[in-house]
């Protein structure tokens, strides 16, 4: 096997104009998303005084169309230039979130978060595409921590800043940012030249259903690329168990209230945050498929650590654990996929990424609450720890044979 590539530090990845520029517009609209997000459910939650189940689908309708129109949107943006598939998205959904100025009505809400989320199933994709295309080759993997970063960051600082803006100024004030953030994005992504590998005219001919199987006959033929989606999947399916019923566990386990539900969640954010610094170092050393396997590891250890003991102290260690060691899973299989992935199927992989990841978390949303009411909530953290350490541990073993073979062959061909 391969040493692993000496990989650039985060200094050295910002001084990249390109990079930095993608960056920002992912760090302002992402902010701008979860302004947006918090003031709905502020609305639906104390204007429209929807139930439980109204709330929830709020995140249903948003993630549905990640689920299911993804695959198919991935066809489009391998065919598709890239940098103006992500102007027209940001563009359209600039547009779309404005509609919600006018909106009261909970279903007219739910109708424009499906047309986001379908706008949004086209852009995800063409990202991909374009940090791969951007990104210096052994700078891909602290881009990816890059993008992690602003993601959690805006989670951990969002809901206070959107709570102060909904209580002054009133939730509009959130969607006007958000559009604003989208258009910034679209200025941003114009700036920029993205030059990626055109696909063979026989390629981009193809039919729309013969492309989409292509995609899926490489990633169930990649043995590396099929077990990361799969511990992706499978690390979003815990993470999702824990933002579901964290509130429950908070209530009925912790025997707490709200401000600690809330902390705990920021800290999954912040240990995201501190694992995607230290990744990159990891990467020095390890390979790909490896961290892939700790990351796993380490989660299921902070699933168990949280459940078994049931304190304060041991369930926000659990949850700086948890988010440390997703980061390992989420920015080392999106470096790997990027990497091992032709380019004229980025998109295709990429966004059968998305559609797992969505379906991994509306199945943690429907199946967590009865099985927690069952079995009991502690009982399902323990079963999420034990899918975790059992993955990784597969994963571990045919690593291990894998190497074997390949010392084999080496072996076998010196003779």
């Amino acid at each position: 096997m391969a040493a692993p590539t000496p990989q650039l530090s985060f200094k050295e990845v910002l001084g990249e104009r390109s990079v930095r520029r993608l960056w920002m517009a992912q760090l302002v609209s992402i902010f701008g998303d979860f302004l947006a997000v918090f003031a709905v459910f502020a609305i639906v939650t104390f204007q429209l005084h929807g139930t439980p189940t109204q709330v929830a689908m709020i995140l249903v309708a948003y993630l549905l169309p990640l689920a299911v129109i993804s695959p198919l949107a991935g066809v489009f943006v391998d065919k598709w230039n890239v940098k103006w598939t992500m102007i027209a998205s940001d563009t359209i959904r600039g547009v779309l979130v404005l509609a919600l100025l006018f909106e009261h009505n909970l279903y007219a809400i739910y109708g424009t978060f499906l047309l986001l989320s379908t706008v949004s199933a086209f852009f995800m994709p063409a990202q991909s595409v374009a940090v791969r295309t951007l990104a210096p080759p052994n700078g891909l993997m602290v881009v990816n921590a890059l993008m992690t970063q602003a993601v959690q960051g805006s989670q951990i600082v969002s809901p206070a800043i959107a709570g102060l803006l909904v209580q002054g100024l009133g939730a509009n004030s959130c969607f006007l940012f958000d559009s604003a953030s989208f258009f910034f994005s679209a200025g941003m992504v114009l700036s920029l030249s993205v030059h990626r590998e055109s696909a063979p005219r026989s390629t981009a001919a193809r039919s729309v259903l013969h492309s989409l199987g292509e995609g899926f006959r490489f990633i169930f033929t990649h043995a590396a690329i099929s077990f990361v989606m799969l511990s992706m999947t499978a690390g979003m399916f815990a993470v999702r168990c824990f933002g579901a019923l964290l509130s429950v566990y908070v209530r009925d386990v912790l025997r707490s209230n709200a401000a600690l539900f809330g902390t705990l969640n920021s800290l999954i954010g912040i240990g995201m945050i501190a694992g995607s610094q230290c990744v990159h170092r990891f990467a020095q050393k390890i390979s790909k498929q490896h961290l892939v396997i700790y990351g796993l590891g380490g989660m299921g250890v902070a699933v168990l650590f949280t459940a078994l003991f049931g304190t304060v102290a041991t369930t926000a260690a659990g949850m700086l654990g948890l988010g440390f060691f997703a980061a390992f899973i989420m920015i080392t299989a999106q470096t790997l996929i990027q990497q091992e992935t032709p380019g004229a199927m980025l998109g295709r992989v990429s966004s059968s990424l998305m559609s797992l990841m969505a379906i991994s978390q509306v199945l943690a949303m429907f199946v967590a609450g009865p099985v927690a009411q069952q079995a009991g909530i502690r009982n399902l953290y323990f079963g999420s720890a034990a899918m975790l350490v059992g993955i990784g541990l597969f994963g571990y073993a045919r690593l291990r044979g894998q190497e074997r073979r390949e010392l084999g062959v080496g072996v076998g061909g010196g003779d």
